[in-house]
């Protein structure tokens, strides 16, 4: 039987080159949680980088391979997760032009990162229709592999709320299916006696009276079914609730933990703000960023007391260092009985020893480019297969199949 969608996890990064160790700590570590977890799905979305580097195309495809290996180099295993790109699967494009036949306008112009985007990037001209469409193919990249679960931080849980909603508006416009309920009825049996009059003493409970706790039953009760398909198991559930075949499982938004990994001068790590450490960054280049790095600027001489709640240098101590060290750290600072760079020298050893192993993996792969693109050949046959079979229900559901 195919994983039920609370069992999929989809996830996808913009090629931008190299990574940092923001990514890192904020992405890829998690990623290496979810993929032992779940079924993942992870995508490099390169028509994303399309809405808003539309006029730099010569830089994606470098930034592609180098992406990818960065992916590799930090554990995220082709044996257990599915990695490709975007393109290579022509379906979401397909998918997101039909969702755009029913999506309302002010869906779109409502999402924060909309006008937020606009500000941060007004050298780009962003009137565009890629730009103001962006979303929805974020939803259909989602809704195309009918994943349960998508990682995301606070600021993109919005972007999950109007994939939820275009799925539901999916499924009521599209999921009435001739001879639905007899269908339902059919798909039911298949559980077997106890579990079929279980499901229906359940959806007479939720339906009758409202029992939120009874529909949450049945649908363990779903997820749990051997025997069904992943068809039947659409249909049940949308009969449950009263509505049609969910042909589109709405995804729940999986929050991932706020990456503490700080920049060099303080602020979120990022390419722009130019005060990154590189994922895969040379010994010799990391040291000599932390030991430049801005400390207090209350110590101006190595005999004035510092705070380290104003340096941040402390903010990498929270990332690295174990309990001792920060004491000492701190004890050091606050009495001036240390310089900053003996307080920054733990560091630039943890740092190193941390990339090490990625320097090694990487270096691997570097060697052999055959190797990561037999990887995401693979993953992108995958991800296809999965996207075609998708689309032919969704056409189907659609009237748009033509014998």
């Amino acid at each position: 039987m195919s994983p039920t969608p609370n069992q999929r996890v989809l996830s996808g990064m913009r090629p931008t080159g190299r990574l940092h160790l923001g990514h890192y700590h904020g992405v890829l570590k998690n990623w290496i949680d979810l993929q032992n977890q779940y079924e993942c799905f992870f995508f490099v979305a390169d028509w994303h980088a399309l809405t808003t580097a539309y006029d730099e195309t010569s830089i994606i495809a470098d930034s592609v391979w180098d992406m990818v290996i960065d992916w590799l180099a930090a554990g995220v295993n082709p044996g257990q997760a599915t990695m490709f790109i975007q393109s290579r699967v022509p379906e979401h494009a397909e998918l997101h032009l039909l969702l755009s036949m029913h999506t309302p306008l002010g869906w779109l112009e409502r999402v924060p990162s909309y006008k937020d985007q606009q500000e941060k990037l007004k050298e780009k001209d962003l009137a565009t229709y890629g730009f103001l469409g962006y979303p929805l193919l974020q939803s259909a990249d989602i809704l195309i592999y009918r994943a349960g679960k998508v990682p995301v931080g606070e600021d993109q849980v919005a972007h999950v709320e109007l994939t939820r909603e275009v799925a539901r508006r999916f499924n009521h416009l599209y999921g009435r299916e001739a001879g639905f309920e007899e269908k339902a009825k059919a798909a039911a049996k298949k559980m077997g006696k106890k579990s079929a009059r279980l499901y229906f003493d359940l959806r007479k409970q939720f339906q009758e009276k409202g029992d939120t706790e009874a529909l949450e039953k049945a649908r363990a009760l779903l997820t749990a079914q051997q025997n069904i398909s992943l068809g039947d198991q659409e249909r049940l559930s949308g009969y449950l609730e009263g509505g049609g075949k969910v042909i589109l499982p709405e995804p729940e938004a999986l929050l991932t933990p706020q990456s503490k990994m700080p920049g060099l001068d303080g602020q979120k790590m990022s390419k722009s703000y130019g005060n990154m450490i590189g994922l895969r960054e040379n010994p010799e280049s990391v040291t000599k960023k932390l030991r430049t790095m801005p400390t207090d600027p209350a110590r101006v001489k190595l005999t004035d007391p510092g705070d380290p709640a104003k340096c941040p240098v402390w903010q990498l101590h929270e990332v690295y260092s174990n309990e001792e060290v920060k004491k000492w750290a701190s004890e050091g600072c606050r009495t001036a009985a240390m310089g900053c760079l003996d307080c920054k020298q733990p560091l630039i050893d943890a740092v190193i020893k941390e990339q090490a192993p990625l320097h090694e993996r990487a270096g691997e792969y570097e060697s052999d480019p055959d190797l990561v693109r037999n990887i995401i050949d693979e993953g992108c046959e995958k991800a296809r297969d999965v996207a075609r079979d998708t689309m032919e229900e969704v056409r189907q559901s659609m009237g748009l199949i033509y014998k």
